[in-house]
């Protein structure tokens, strides 16, 4: 069951409430006793970033540096 809370206890336990999303509980925002909103934790992606992983499948073309032509304005 979520927890639910009307507008202005969420504004001013905005904190609170995010500690409790963070350890997986689901939030609901309700204004005048309707739910609104839902607070929930965001799915963390599954797998980590490998540096070098690209190696081997991009190329830098020799002149990436070289300096850009003088542009003419119209």
């Amino acid at each position: 069951m979520a927890y639910q809370v009307n507008v202005h206890e969420a504004k001013t336990t905005l904190s609170k409430l995010l500690k409790r999303v963070m350890n997986g509980e689901e939030i609901i925002i309700a204004r005048a006793g309707s739910p609104v909103a839902r607070l929930t934790p965001l799915k963390r992606s599954a797998t980590r970033r490998v540096p070098g992983s690209a190696a081997g499948k991009i190329t830098i073309s020799p002149d990436f540096d070289a300096p850009l032509p003088e542009f003419e304005q119209l």
